[in-house]
């Protein structure tokens, strides 16, 4: 049996504003919340559930997880997410006619813009 992936968990200290922050970046809707969880829509179809955990602790050090984003123009992309809220982590990296970028959400969580091909 392979197992396949249902859900891809962020933890966080503020649901809502987590939520609300990769709703916004990838245009998807909160479709269930309970205590401290709360799911955003799949990961297009078919798949992963991008969910959302409440946790004590906050975040220390670089993650050892995080999502590449795929987009047609890296600066455009992280201008739109600093304007909800994300904050760069560094300049463009890679081959200047493809560059990607490490971008940090509000809690400081780290995730990549890419140049897609």
């Amino acid at each position: 049996m392979t197992p396949k992936v249902g859900n891809i968990v962020i933890d966080c200290a503020d649901l809502d504003a987590m939520a609300a922050f990769w709703g916004r970046l990838l245009g998807m809707k909160t479709t269930a919340a309970s205590g401290d969880w709360l799911d955003l829509e799949p990961l297009g179809a078919g798949g992963p559930i991008l969910s959302f955990q409440r946790v004590p602790e906050g975040k220390k050090g670089k993650n050892r997880l995080h999502l590449d984003l795929d987009v047609p123009d890296v600066h455009a992309a992280g201008e739109r997410a600093e304007s909800l809220g994300a904050t760069p982590a560094g300049g463009p990296m890679g081959d200047p006619k493809s560059p990607f970028r490490v971008w940090r959400d509000p809690e400081g969580n780290e995730f990549c813009f890419v140049t897609a091909s």
